[in-house]
């Protein structure tokens, strides 16, 4: 009897200084089958947006979450285009956490998915084919796969854990994110969130690297205009407006912005050189010494053998629209072009604009911020979050995790600045797949059906390791 309570005191002693594991491993052979049911019948719902067509599948998360007993809400700013919002009760101990994925895709050319259709989930060959496979249903789904799977489960949770589903991220998100933070903050405020935005990359079938959104660009646009003289076609004129605006496009295209780092792309381009051949280590390193001749040498080599690498390193100029004349023999008055610009985090962007006055130098050119730009912010690496996502990609991926400042934009930029540090996570892709034009919002989007799965396994270790009760 005193071995006995000896040893029971023994084992009381050891579980008080010990976390208790409040569940086994889930048995992902068994709910990779409704991970399937769940992609398959989201992508197959058409969200393109524009128009803004969302309503089918906020239908569709609403009545699965209900019908598991999870609390799920609708806000709604435009009809037909609802923002769902589900939450698990955490005991209050932590902040909440916010998982979110947007419903909305891009649209599509049908005529350009010849072998798939672009709503079909087909499955061949490997790979699940369709509109949206990964941007951004795989976030949609393991976000739903976590609240079904934390509320089946029953597991006790330290802290409230938020999905938001949100509407218009492809071009309307005056409709979703806009409004959510706007008038219904308090709904979805959260102390870590997580999205899309990731860019993890397979090389010949192995991953060469797991990459967490940290950052992101700020998304702005000029117009530039030049004005002249209008006359007849036959009579060349020097003032000719479209002229001068050629020579502005080209001064302006040739311009290379100052490399400008900040925390995520200096680990970025660390990371990188440690994983890369000796060759584009060298390059990677010699980026890392802003305003030396290296460097500039360097960036130069980036623009032209690695455009994606080189728009991280500094704010991104690209002349995307241009509208001059009516008639081939008028000369037009008036030319104007759309400069696409991503402001870099924590960069001014005046001085942006005055930068490219300054490399126009026309005076019959003017340049003007065609609407208001988003502030932006980093996301820190040294958070709970973080080295949590760094530790589960890590084991599930088998690669190096690094941080990544996205060149596009996300919803993720209206929450950083509220305070919320955000993390962007998306399913691997093979790069081989890019330039056949499977990527997203390219012709023919597809995954593959084994890195969905693992994508999800990951996500949800993520989220459920964040919010359970210690």
């Amino acid at each position: 009897m005193r071995f006995s309570a000896l040893l029971l005191a023994t084992v009381f002693a050891a579980s008080a200084a010990t976390p208790l594991k409040v569940r086994a491993e889930v048995d992902w052979k068994k709910e990779d089958a409704e991970v399937l049911k769940h992609f398959q019948n989201l992508v197959r719902m058409d969200t393109a947006d524009p128009p803004g067509r969302e309503q089918a599948t906020a239908d569709y998360l609403v009545k699965t979450m209900k019908d598991a007993g999870i609390d799920v809400q609708t806000f709604v700013k435009k009809e037909g285009r609802p923002n769902v919002v589900a939450r698990l009760k955490g005991s209050g101990k932590k902040r909440p956490i916010l998982i979110m994925a947007h419903q909305d895709t891009v649209n599509i050319d049908a005529a350009k998915w010849k072998e798939h259709a672009a709503h079909s989930a087909d499955r061949a060959g490997g790979w699940i084919w369709g509109r949206g496979t990964i941007d951004d249903k795989d976030n949609v789904t393991s976000g739903l796969m976590t609240m079904l799977l934390l509320k089946r489960e029953k597991i006790p949770l330290d802290r409230d854990v938020i999905f938001l589903a949100e509407v218009g991220e492809e071009g309307s998100s005056q409709f979703g994110i806009g409004y959510m933070v706007e008038e219904h903050f308090k709904d979805i405020e959260a102390e870590y969130c997580f999205a899309e935005g990731g860019n993890s990359l397979r090389v010949d079938g192995k991953m060469k690297y797991a990459a967490i959104q940290t950052t992101e660009k700020v998304p702005r646009a000029i117009t530039m205009t030049a004005t002249g003289i209008s006359g007849h076609g036959s009579v060349p004129l020097e003032t000719n407006a479209i002229a001068h605006m050629a020579k502005a496009v080209a001064a302006i295209s040739e311009w290379q912005a100052p490399i400008h780092l900040n925390e995520t792309t200096l680990s970025y381009f660390q990371k990188m050189a440690e994983i890369s051949s000796p060759e584009e280590a060298a390059i990677y390193r010699a980026v890392l010494k802003p305003g030396t001749k290296e460097a500039d040498d360097a960036l130069t080599w980036l623009r032209k053998n690695q455009p994606s690498q080189a728009s991280m390193l500094h704010t991104s100029v690209s002349p995307n629209m241009f509208n001059a004349g009516y008639r081939s023999n008028v000369i037009p008055s008036e030319a104007k072009v759309t400069l696409d610009v991503r402001v870099a985090p924590q960069e001014d962007s005046e001085l942006t604009l005055t930068a490219l006055r300054k490399v126009v130098n026309d005076p019959s050119i003017t340049l003007e911020w065609a609407r208001e730009g988003r502030a932006s912010a980093n996301s820190r690496l040294d958070t709970e979050a973080f080295k949590t996502i760094e530790t589960i990609y890590r084991k599930h991926y088998d690669a190096p995790v690094i941080p990544i400042m996205a060149t596009g934009g996300t919803d993720m930029a209206s929450l950083r600045p509220k305070g919320m540090q955000c993390y962007g996570s998306s399913v691997a892709v093979d790069t081989e797949d890019l330039p056949k034009g499977f990527g997203m919002h390219s012709d023919q989007e597809r995954v593959l059906e084994s890195e969905l799965y693992r994508f999800v396994h990951a996500q949800y270790e993520v989220f459920s390791t964040m919010a359970k009760a210690k």
